[in-house]
C-alpha cells in the first residue's frame, strides 16, 4: 500500500514537471511566462481593460462586480451627504420644523447610502423623494443614473461575453491523448484523432501542426523555439473538412519531413514538442475558435494504429463509440521512414518490420522486437 501511494506520488511530480516542460498544454493553455516587464507595458493592459477583465477568472469577475457597484454606491451616498450637509439637513444639526430638505429623509450616512443604492438601481422606494430646491441635488441625480447605467451595461456585457468566449466551444473539441505512426497507403504516416463532442458543426474546419524544437545554424546560433510546419491530411484534403463526425489525420513522413529522420529505437531519445492547431467557425454562433494540443516523444506510439470507432446500424445510422476514442491497437510497422518503400504500397523490408502483437495497446512507450514478415 505504502509503495503504491509512494509510486502514484513520484508519477505526479513527473507528470507537473513533464507540463511545466513543454510550451502548450494537454488543454491549450500556453505555458510561458513574461518577466522584467517594463511599466510602460502592464499599463497596456489597462489600456486594453475589456481584454483584461475577459481573460480573468470567474471568481476575480465577481469580486470586480460586486465591488464596483458597492464602491459607487458608498462614493455617491458621500456626495449625498455632502449636499445634505450643505443645506443643513442632517440630523445633529437640528433643522427647523419648518425647514425644507434636498432630499427628503436623507439626514444621515445611512439614509444617504440607502438613497444612492436606491437611485443607482432606480428602485424608487418613495420614501426618500428629491425636491426642486437644490439644484446641486438635480446635477447629482443625473450624473449618477447615467454612471450607474454605464457601469450596469458594462458588466452585463463582460458577463455576457464571458459567457459566450469561443474558447468555451473548444472545449467540446478532443484530440486524442496520444498520437500512433503505423503504415497507411504505403507510406508511413504520424496519425491523431480529434473529435466534435456537439452535432453543430465546426464551418471551414482547417488543421495543422507546428514542430517545436531547438536548433543549432551552420553559423553557430542557437534557435531555441525552431518551428517547423506540419501538414496533416485525411482522405478528403486538408482545408474545409467535413466535421461531422470523428476524424483521424495524418501526416506523411517523407524525405521533406522533420519525423522522417527518427526510428522507433530513437523517438523517445528525441527533444521536441508537436503542437496542433484546429481552426474553425461554429455554425451556431458565427464565433471562430481555435484548439490546441501538444504532443511530446513519450506520447507518440509507433508500431499503432487508432481502433475503428464509427459503426453503422442494420437501419442505416451511423454511430460514434466514444469508449474507444483512446484505443489503439498494435499493426506491422517499418522499423523507420526509410524501411518503407512509398513508391510501392505495403512492399516493407522485412527486416525493418516491428510486431507489436501481445504488447499492451495503451503504453506510452514499448520496446518493440523484429521480426521476419514475408509478403
Amino acid at each position: 500500500m505504502t509503495r503504491t501511494l509512494v509510486q502514484l506520488f513520484r508519477d505526479y511530480l513527473e507528470e507537473r514537471r513533464i507540463n511545466r516542460n513543454r510550451l502548450v498544454t494537454k488543454d491549450g493553455h500556453c505555458n510561458i511566462e513574461y518577466g522584467h516587464m517594463r511599466y510602460s507595458n502592464r499599463f497596456a493592459y489597462w489600456l486594453d481593460l475589456w481584454t483584461t477583465i475577459l481573460e480573468l477568472r470567474w471568481s476575480i469577475v465577481m469580486i470586480l462586480f460586486i465591488a464596483s457597484f458597492v464602491l459607487s454606491w458608498f462614493i455617491f451616498a458621500l456626495t449625498w451627504y455632502w449636499i445634505a450637509y450643505s443645506n443643513g439637513d442632517l440630523w445633529w444639526q437640528y433643522p427647523p420644523a419648518d425647514h425644507k430638505p434636498c432630499v427628503i429623509n436623507v439626514y444621515g450616512l445611512t439614509t444617504a447610502f440607502l438613497y444612492s443604492l436606491t437611485t443607482q438601481m432606480t428602485i424608487g422606494y418613495s420614501v426618500r423623494v428629491i425636491t426642486s430646491l437644490c439644484p446641486d441635488a438635480i446635477t447629482l441625480l443625473v450624473i449618477q443614473t447615467v454612471i450607474g447605467t454605464i457601469i450596469k451595461s458594462f458588466w452585463c456585457g463582460i458577463i455576457i461575453s464571458k459567457f459566450s468566449l469561443p474558447k468555451k466551444r473548444a472545449k467540446t473539441i478532443n484530440f486524442s491523448e496520444t498520437a500512433v505512426i503505423s503504415p497507411k497507403n504505403g507510406a508511413l504516416c504520424l496519425q491523431l484523432r480529434v473529435a466534435n463532442l456537439r452535432k453543430t458543426l465546426m464551418v471551414g474546419s482547417h488543421i495543422y501542426g507546428k514542430l517545436l524544437r531547438t536548433t543549432v545554424t551552420p553559423e553557430g546560433e542557437t534557435i531555441i523555439m525552431d518551428q517547423i510546419k506540419i501538414d496533416f491530411l485525411v482522405d478528403a484534403g486538408k482545408d474545409n473538412l467535413f466535421f461531422a463526425c470523428p476524424l483521424t489525420l495524418y501526416h506523411m513522413i517523407d524525405k521533406s519531413s522533420p519525423f522522417c529522420e527518427m526510428a522507433v529505437d530513437t523517438l523517445q531519445q528525441q527533444e521536441f514538442e508537436l503542437v496542433v492547431f484546429l481552426d474553425a467557425t461554429d455554425e451556431s454562433t458565427s464565433f471562430f475558435c481555435q484548439v490546441r494540443t501538444s504532443y511530446i516523444p513519450r506520447e507518440i506510439m509507433w508500431g499503432y494504429d487508432f481502433f475503428p470507432i464509427i459503426t453503422r446500424s442494420k437501419d442505416g445510422t451511423y454511430c460514434v463509440d466514444f469508449s474507444e476514442f483512446a484505443r489503439v491497437v498494435p499493426v506491422l510497422t517499418p522499423h523507420c521512414a526509410y524501411c518503407c518503400d512509398n513508391g510501392t504500397a505495403h512492399n516493407y523490408d522485412s527486416s525493418c518490420c516491428n510486431d507489436n502483437q501481445g504488447r499492451n495497446s495503451r503504453k506510452s512507450s514499448v520496446n518493440l522486437r523484429r521480426v521476419n514478415i514475408n509478403f
